[in-house]
This record gives C-alpha cells, sequence and structure tokens, in this order.
C-alpha cells in the first residue's frame, strides 16, 4: 500500500510539473530561466516517476488521467487546465522512451505551449510518440470557414457602430447586444484564431472608429486564451476591450475626427474620454465589473505616464494591460491621414520602449510571439525572391515563420502553392529560409486571406 501511494503522488507531482512547464512557457520567452527551470523539474519528475521501465506512458480517459498504471481523478486548477488542453489538441496519450533527451522534452512543452485552436506542431522526435484521437480536421461550425469569419468581422464592426450610436443618444450601450457579439467573436477566437486576428490588419478607414474597437477585442481575447483564459472569463476581457474607448461618444467630432495632431488644448479635452468611458460603463446594466475599470486604466502606463494625469497605479488588471497592448498595436498600423501605418518591428520597438517601464515586457513578448514579426495573412517576399503569405509565426524566431510560397520571382502565380516551415530551411538552398521583407497585397492584385 506504500508503494502504490508513493506511485500516486509521483503521478500526480508529474502532471502539476508538466502544467507548470506548460504554463510556464506559455507566459514567458522560450530562453527564460523560469522556462528551462519548470521545463527540468518536470523532466526531473519524468526520469524518476519511469524509474527502470522501458517508456512510460501518459494518458487521458474520458476525465481522467493515467500515468502508467495509476489513474488520477481530475481536479481542479491547473490540472483542470492541462486536460482541457491535451483534450482541446485531441492528444489521448504520450509514450515518453527511458531516453528521451532534454531537448526533445523542451521541445515537446513548446509544441503544447505554443499550440493553436486543435493544431499542433510537433516535429518528428526519437523517444517521444503523441498519439492523437481521430478527429474530422475540418469544424463543422460556420465558422471555420474563411468567407463566414469575414462576414462575422462585418457584422460585429456594424454592432459596433450601432452600439456607439446607442451610447451617444441614450447614454450607453446595449449590454445584450455587446455580450452577444462578443459571444460570437470568443467563439471564432477558439476555432480559429490565425484567420480571425489576420482579418484585423484589414482595416476600413473611413471606419476606423468601429474597426478599432472591434479590433481591440479580438486582440484583447486572442492574448487572454493564449494565456489561458477561457469562457466567461475570456468573454468579460473581449467585451472590455470592445468598450475600452465609449467614452469618446462624448468627444466633440470635430477633434474626435480632425486629421491632424491635437492641440495640447484639444489633447486635454480628448483625454476625458477614459473618465467619461468609465461613468458610461458603470451606469450600464449587466456590464462587467472590469469594463469600467479597463476604460479608465487603458492609458495609464507602469511608469506612472500616461493619463488621467496624476493617477498612478502601483499595479494594472490583466485586462487593462492586454487591452492597453491590442490598443496601441491596432492604432500605430493605421493610416491616418497624419500617420503612415508602422512596420509590424517598428511597433514591437514602441510596446517595448524604455526598458518595460511603460508595458509589462513579459506580456510584450507573449503578444509579439502571437502576432509575429510578420503576422499571419501578411504578404511577403522570402530570399528565393518568391512571394509567399504567412501562415503561422514561429515564436523563437519571428524572421522565419511559416509560409505558402504562392508566386515566383515574376510575380506570376504558382498552379501549386506549397507550404514550407522557414526555420527547418538551410539558407542558401534552393528552398526559402527567412522573410525579407513585407509587400503590399493591393500592388500585386492578392487577398492574402484567401491563400490561408
Amino acid at each position: 500500500m506504500i508503494d502504490h501511494n508513493r506511485r500516486v503522488r509521483l503521478a500526480d507531482e508529474l502532471l502539476r510539473r508538466f502544467a507548470s512547464a506548460l504554463r510556464g512557457a506559455q507566459l514567458y520567452a522560450p530562453g527564460h530561466p523560469l522556462v528551462a527551470r519548470n521545463i527540468g523539474a518536470f523532466a526531473e519528475t519524468l526520469a524518476l516517476v519511469t524509474g527502470q521501465q522501458r517508456s512510460l506512458t501518459l494518458g487521458v480517459v474520458e476525465a481522467e488521467f493515467v500515468v502508467g498504471d495509476v489513474p488520477l481523478p481530475r481536479s481542479s486548477g491547473t490540472m483542470g487546465e492541462l486536460l482541457k488542453r491535451l483534450r482541446r489538441l485531441g492528444v489521448e496519450r504520450i509514450v515518453v522512451d527511458r531516453a528521451v533527451t532534454r531537448e526533445e522534452i523542451d521541445t515537446l512543452v513548446l509544441a503544447f505551449a505554443n499550440a493553436e485552436g486543435a493544431q499542433l506542431d510537433l516535429p518528428p522526435l526519437p523517444h517521444v510518440q503523441v498519439g492523437r484521437i481521430q478527429v474530422e480536421q475540418r469544424i463543422e461550425s460556420a465558422l471555420a470557414d474563411m468567407s463566414a469569419i469575414r462576414t462575422s468581422y462585418r457584422e460585429a464592426v456594424t454592432i459596433a457602430e450601432r452600439l456607439w450610436e446607442q451610447a451617444g443618444v441614450e447614454g450607453r450601450p446595449d449590454p445584450q447586444q455587446a455580450r452577444e457579439m462578443v459571444d460570437t467573436l470568443a467563439q471564432a477566437v477558439a476555432q480559429n484564431r490565425t484567420a480571425l486576428v489576420a482579418l484585423t490588419a484589414l482595416k476600413n478607414y473611413d471606419n476606423y472608429t468601429f474597426t478599432h474597437m472591434v479590433n481591440v477585442s479580438i486582440l484583447t481575447m486572442a492574448q487572454a486564451r493564449a494565456l489561458g483564459i477561457d469562457g466567461a472569463q475570456l468573454r468579460e476581457f473581449g467585451l472590455a476591450g470592445l468598450m475600452h474607448d465609449i467614452g469618446k461618444v462624448r468627444t466633440p467630432v470635430e477633434i474626435l475626427n480632425k486629421p491632424d495632431r491635437l492641440t495640447d488644448e484639444e489633447f486635454a479635452i480628448m483625454s476625458r474620454h477614459v473618465i467619461d468611458g468609465a461613468e458610461i460603463l458603470r451606469s450600464t446594466p449587466e456590464m462587467p465589473a472590469i469594463a469600467p475599470v479597463v476604460a479608465f486604466e487603458h492609458h495609464l502606463r507602469r511608469d506612472g505616464s500616461g493619463y488621467p494625469a496624476g493617477v498612478r497605479r502601483d499595479t494594472l488588471c490583466l485586462a487593462t494591460t492586454l487591452c492597453s497592448i491590442s490598443d496601441v498595436y491596432d492604432a500605430m498600423r493605421s493610416q491616418r491621414a497624419y500617420q503612415q501605418a508602422f512596420p509590424t518591428d517598428r511597433i514591437r520597438a514602441v510596446l517595448e520602449r524604455n526598458d518595460g517601464a511603460q508595458f509589462d515586457q513579459h506580456l510584450v513578448r507573449r503578444f509579439v510571439q502571437l502576432i509575429g514579426i510578420y503576422p499571419a495573412g501578411t504578404l511577403v517576399r522570402v530570399d528565393t525572391g518568391e512571394m509567399a503569405v504567412v501562415l503561422k509565426v514561429y515564436a523563437p524566431d519571428p524572421h522565419r515563420p511559416r509560409v505558402r510560397v504562392i508566386a515566383d520571382r515574376q510575380g506570376q502565380r504558382l498552379e501549386r502553392p506549397y507550404d514550407v516551415n522557414l526555420w527547418d530551411s538551410t539558407p542558401g538552398t534552393e528552398w526559402p529560409s527567412s522573410v525579407v521583407a513585407p509587400l503590399d497585397p493591393a500592388e500585386h492584385g492578392i487577398d492574402p486571406l484567401d491563400c490561408l
């Protein structure tokens, strides 16, 4: 009995170490000491549990984990999140040989941590086998279809405009309509985050206010989901992102739509929107408690800069931080009369400025890993001279994403486009190995999203 109890404790410890390693890899960059420490602890516990066995199997059976031959009922918290992640990826077992290397364990953990939706990009590992449930690759929901996602996005922008008008005329937006719209976007983020985030880059600049509302909601939820936030809390983050600028309904139109830079006096008037937004959302029934907080705080910075002037927080709530990052990113890549759209690498530099004094650098790093230097849906020139569309970012090297090559060096469309992981390619060969520069799709008559 003592031996069995010890095996149960070790099995439980192994799963907890695995969950901690995944959580750390989600929150921090691959080279962060905490990531290495958590993966190292998982590797040590794995070796201890495996013992003299040739291999060890981590299995998922309905609502239970099975480690070797030891069943463990699902527990709450991190263990529950681990089970949810494995089941979403369709994983029913992970078999690890005793001879597994630390490099293989690193690769395994990072692949699971960076998995998107139901996609697990795990290269072949000599001493690790992942058994996946045979699931239908096509998600039955209409949201899985790119054209349907486009339609949902356009409808969301229309609803955002309606909510804006309600807030201006009636003093507050319709919370039920806002929730229903965010529910739809949250589903889309869960099912095809890459395609939806790519869609946020295609703006209608004549409709900037409403596309910005929707984009910040999507980007905030995408970040939150990458951190393991789901369900009702994810939707609250999305609703807060959607409503972050609602106080601008009280800003004079001539200031809000001014094509040139604001004067100091005009900026002072515009800055009141954070206070107005918090007041509007506090008086709106059924609005989550974080919504007015985010509306008030989203222009505050960690170093005490930003506005409202004179307000300083020792810490900002997570929803505020994620919304602020989304807000700055989306605003900077928007082409306005007084501002050309900024390339993504320059946006990244601004987010990371002042050595992390303004933004939490761990969250900025996670955001850059999520979006990439060249976000999914970006038309690019690769080092072979061919044109390609970015399919998926690669966190360890954002300059070498997964791409679909669609045109030759002369710009002629290929009859058979092909996919390539640039991070696996060797420079100097016939295959592309890196992105040279982004391209303007309009100049080449290409809609990159059709290539996703």
